[in-house]
């Protein structure tokens, strides 16, 4: 039995409707006010717990997160393994470094040299000057909990999960690293390369063997 990709949105239900909405929402923001504006008032809204945190939540969607999980599913479940490393690789490999290297847009630091004494940075961060569009850490975080919410059996998890996601991409403008449009397109990006991963790989009658469903440490 094949499967559709409205089966894919239907099993993440309780993440993708909320992230409609909050698309939409981001869509009116970006529509109401200028990148500065919505850049600085990010920025003005800066705390010494959250500058604390923020540089560890962002690590989440760094990759090596990513990678560790595919690790210890390698352990368990080929298949799992295989699904989150395709997810990975497809949307944060391929398609966002190619869209990076596309636009090279450049990033705060740079597109407000004239106006760092404006910006709060958070020390111990490397502020990077290139490659702004699409957030990349953003599209791991939105692409791996798509992934977790497409295998969970409570369902409602995927609320969790996409605030989860929207906590790692907010990171990346708390951080002074990624403009607005950065996280909202590295979002999009990583919902929908992933629900159409996740559509392909489900209607792959090679991945349905049962050798799949095996892991280095279950072999029988």
């Amino acid at each position: 039995m094949n499967i559709g990709i409205k089966d894919v949105l239907y099993k993440v239900r309780f993440f993708f409707i909320p992230y409609l909405i909050l698309i939409a929402i981001c869509l009116i923001i970006k529509l109401s006010y200028t990148r500065e504006e919505i850049f600085f008032a990010i920025n003005a809204r800066n705390w010494p717990w959250a500058d604390s945190i923020a540089q560890y939540i962002t690590d989440i969607g760094d990759g090596f997160t990513t990678i560790g999980l595919t690790l210890i599913l390698l352990l368990f479940n080929y298949r799992k393994a295989f699904v989150l490393a395709g997810s990975y690789a497809l949307s944060s490999g391929l398609v966002a470094q190619s869209l990076k290297y596309l636009f090279d847009a450049p990033r705060p630091k740079l597109y407000f040299h004239d106006q760092l004494s404006r910006i709060h940075f958070v020390s111990g961060i490397n502020q990077l000057s290139y490659h702004s569009f699409p957030s990349g850490h953003t599209i791991t975080a939105f692409s791996t909990t798509v992934v977790i919410a497409y295998w969970v059996k409570n369902k409602f998890w995927g609320l969790p999960l996409l605030l989860l996601a929207v906590i790692v991409g907010y990171s990346r403008m708390y951080l002074s690293q990624h403009f607005f449009e950065d996280v909202t397109a590295g979002s999009v990006i990583g919902v929908v390369v992933t629900v159409m991963w996740l559509w392909w790989v489900d209607n792959r009658k090679f991945l349905k063997s049962l050798k799949w469903e095996k892991g280095l440490l279950k072999n029988r």
